[in-house]
């Protein structure tokens, strides 16, 4: 068991290892400054450009400046560390499968690594012996039915779709229908991501919720948001508009081994409090881990 957890922590490690090198980098050279005061200025715009946000950066030098005294860079590592794990573990709440059907409905843009993150889950959840039943929603993409298809291929998961150009509240009426009668464990929805009209996608994903949860009562139990890590604050504007739109109740973080804006996750956590279940750092099922609050900040610090 220990190696297995010393593997996962590595892997974490080397996934975050550009944002690592990005903020510890720019906090080495804030400590070129000449007086204490121009050490603290240069330290929260390190932490800005580390897309650690605003809100979180003045934070913590504005904590540093009433509780550091003859300090140094080790010194402010250990307390960045403590600074940004209280962010975190705020945060820090895994995903509870606790009723049958369990239905997660996914959300994100294009592009962020949505149905990856499906299919990903789905061959977790099928490992563990649950029974898992795919949903294909964005009807408007059609590479995304085929790669959903794939990843049931893949893994043993059946997937409830339509013809492309369909009605994606048809797919989740169907979808929750197929989940009853069959009995599945967990349905996992996608939807669609398109937004070169906000309006119309959000309008959209309210109308498929108001079908689920009329089939289903309680149901979405999940409206998981998926954000590439590389967007940096753009990824923040995503969660803003998706939760303003339907209520985000978790987010996984992608593809935060292809990027040094790592950081963002932070100013996701302070400013918007929704819960991180997960986070990706390779192309592997296994790379999409449930978020550890500890182990992100010992990975990126």
């Amino acid at each position: 068991m220990f190696k297995r957890l010393k593997a996962g922590f590595e892997s974490l490690k080397a996934g975050l290892a550009r944002t690592h090198n990005a903020i510890m980098g720019s906090v080495e050279s804030a400590f070129t400054g000449k007086s204490r005061e121009e050490v603290l200025d240069n330290l929260e715009e390190s932490l800005i450009s580390s897309d650690v946000g605003v809100k979180a950066s003045t934070e913590i030098v504005d904590g540093l400046r009433t509780r550091m005294v003859g300090w140094d860079v080790d010194k402010f590592k250990d307390y960045l560390k403590e600074s940004i794990y209280r962010i975190l573990k705020e945060v820090e709440r895994p995903l509870e499968i606790n009723k049958a059907p369990y239905v997660i409905m996914v959300l994100g843009v294009n592009g962020v690594g949505k149905t990856t993150t499906i299919g990903k889950l789905a061959a977790r959840y099928t490992a563990e012996g649950k029974t898992v039943l795919l949903a294909a929603g964005d009807t408007f993409r059609a590479a995304a039915v085929e790669q959903l298809e794939g990843w049931g291929q893949r893994v043993g998961c059946q997937v409830v779709k339509q013809a492309q150009g369909g009605d994606p509240g048809a797919v989740a009426f169907d979808a929750i229908k197929a989940a009853i009668a069959r009995r599945a464990d967990i349905l996992i929805l996608d939807t669609a991501g398109r937004l070169h009209t906000k309006v119309n996608l959000m309008e959209e994903l309210k109308k498929v919720k108001r079908i689920v949860s009329r089939e289903l009562p309680d149901a979405p139990h999940e409206n998981l948001l998926v954000l590439d890590a590389s967007t940096g604050q753009n990824a923040l504007n995503q969660a803003r508009l998706f939760n303003e739109a339907v209520g985000v109740t978790g987010i996984a973080l992608t593809k935060l081994d292809g990027t040094a804006k790592g950081g963002i996750i932070v100013a996701i956590a302070r400013e918007l409090n929704i819960p991180i279940r997960f986070v990706g750092v390779g192309e592997t099922v296994g790379d999409l881990k449930d978020f550890d609050a500890n182990d992100f900040v010992e990975a990126l610090i």
